[in-house]
C-alpha cells in the first residue's frame, strides 16, 4: 500500500489550516448551496468530463476532474462539502508542522526549501519596493523571517499552533485572520501554493483584491496541469492532490479570474524545482515507490519541455492591481 510521507501529510494538513482559516467567515451556503452565484466554472454546465483520479494518500477514492474550456481549467467533482473536507488532511503518519530534518528526504526539501525561498524574495524585490507583505500560509516562518531580514515589514496567516510558534521565536508576526486586517494594506501578498486548497475561490480573490494596495502586487504559486509531468503521469500526477486541490489552473484561468475583480497579470514565472518533486511523488503513487532516477528524468524532461512550451510544472503567476 502507498503511504504518504510525514512531509506530505504535515504539508497537506497545514494547507487545509490555512485555507479553513481564511475562509471561515464566508458564507457555507455560497460555497455549496449557490454555485451559479459565482463564476460560471462553478455551475459545471459546460464542464467536459476529463479524467477519474485516485486520492492515492489519505483515502483512496476516487474524484472526477472536470474541464471548462471558458477558463481553461480543470475542477474536482464532486467538491467535498466543509464538513467532511477536513477528513480528507488525516492522516495516521501525520506528525505535527516543524522544522524537521529526520530523514533524507526532508533533508533534500528543506536545503531546497531555503535555496526558493532566496529566489521568491529576489523576484518579489524586482517587482516591488520594499513595504508591507503578507503571507497566507506562513508555516514555520521561513520566508517571512527571510523577508523581514532583508527589510519588510511582514505579516502572516498561519493556523497552526505549532507552526507559528516555531515562526514567532523568529520575530514573525500574526494575524489571526483576513477579515481583521484594514483595506489596502499590503504592497504585497503571497500564497504559495495554497489557492488551489480554498473552497471558495471567488470571495478569496475579492479578499486579495480588499487587502492589496492600489499599486500593488500579489504573488501566486499553483501547479501546472498543462506540463509535461502532468501530461506524463496522468491520473497519477501528484499535483492533482484530490480533493484536496479543489482547483487546476492554467495561465488562462489564473489571468480570467483576477482581470474580474479588476486585476491584472503582468508575468508568468517557473518553479523548475518542483517538476522533480512531484514527478518523486508520482512514481510512488504510480508504482509503489519513490524511484528517484526515473523522477529525475521526467523531472529533466518537463523542464525542457518547459523552456519551449512555457508550461512549467508550477508557476508564480504575478498580479498587479
Amino acid at each position: 500500500m502507498v503511504r504518504s510521507t510525514r512531509l506530505e501529510v504535515q504539508i497537506k494538513k497545514s494547507v487545509f489550516r490555512t485555507s479553513n482559516l481564511v475562509f471561515k467567515n464566508v458564507s457555507r451556503e455560497t460555497n455549496f448551496k449557490n454555485p451559479n452565484k459565482q463564476s460560471n466554472f462553478m455551475s459545471f454546465k459546460n464542464n467536459i468530463f476529463f479524467n477519474k483520479v485516485k486520492d492515492f494518500s489519505v483515502s483512496k477514492e476516487i474524484f472526477d476532474l472536470h474541464y471548462n474550456p471558458e477558463y481553461d481549467m480543470l475542477i474536482t467533482f464532486p467538491k467535498p462539502t466543509l464538513e467532511k473536507l477536513p477528513s480528507y488532511y488525516e492522516s495516521e503518519d501525520y506528525i505535527s508542522h516543524t522544522d524537521g530534518k529526520r530523514s533524507v528526504f526532508e533533508k533534500v526539501y528543506q536545503l531546497v526549501k531555503g535555496y526558493a525561498i532566496k529566489n521568491k524574495l529576489k523576484t518579489i524585490s524586482s517587482f516591488s519596493s520594499k513595504g508591507n507583505l503578507l503571507d497566507i500560509g506562513a508555516g514555520t516562518g521561513e520566508f517571512l523571517f527571510a523577508a523581514k531580514k532583508e527589510g519588510w515589514n511582514i505579516m502572516g496567516i498561519e493556523p497552526s499552533e505549532k507552526a507559528k510558534n516555531i515562526a514567532k521565536s523568529k520575530g514573525v508576526q500574526f494575524s489571526n485572520d483576513l477579515a481583521s486586517l484594514p483595506d489596502h494594506s499590503f504592497d504585497v501578498i503571497t500564497m504559495w501554493h495554497v489557492l488551489e486548497h480554498v473552497p471558495d475561490l471567488n470571495n478569496q480573490i475579492a479578499e486579495l483584491k480588499r487587502l492589496l494596495k492600489p499599486n500593488g502586487t500579489i504573488f501566486i504559486a499553483v501547479p501546472n496541469f498543462k506540463s509535461f509531468d502532468a501530461k506524463y503521469y496522468q491520473e497519477y500526477w501528484a499535483a492533482f492532490d484530490v480533493p484536496r486541490h479543489l482547483w487546476h489552473f492554467s495561465k488562462k484561468s489564473i489571468k480570467l479570474l483576477f482581470a474580474e475583480k479588476d486585476m491584472k497579470l503582468i508575468d508568468v514565472l517557473p518553479m523548475k524545482f518542483d517538476s522533480y518533486y512531484v514527478s518523486l511523488l508520482s512514481e510512488k503513487y504510480k508504482n509503489g515507490s519513490m524511484n528517484f532516477i526515473k523522477a529525475l528524468w521526467v523531472g529533466l524532461k518537463s523542464n525542457q519541455f518547459a523552456k519551449s512550451k512555457k508550461e512549467y510544472s508550477s508557476h508564480i503567476y504575478v498580479i498587479k492591481n
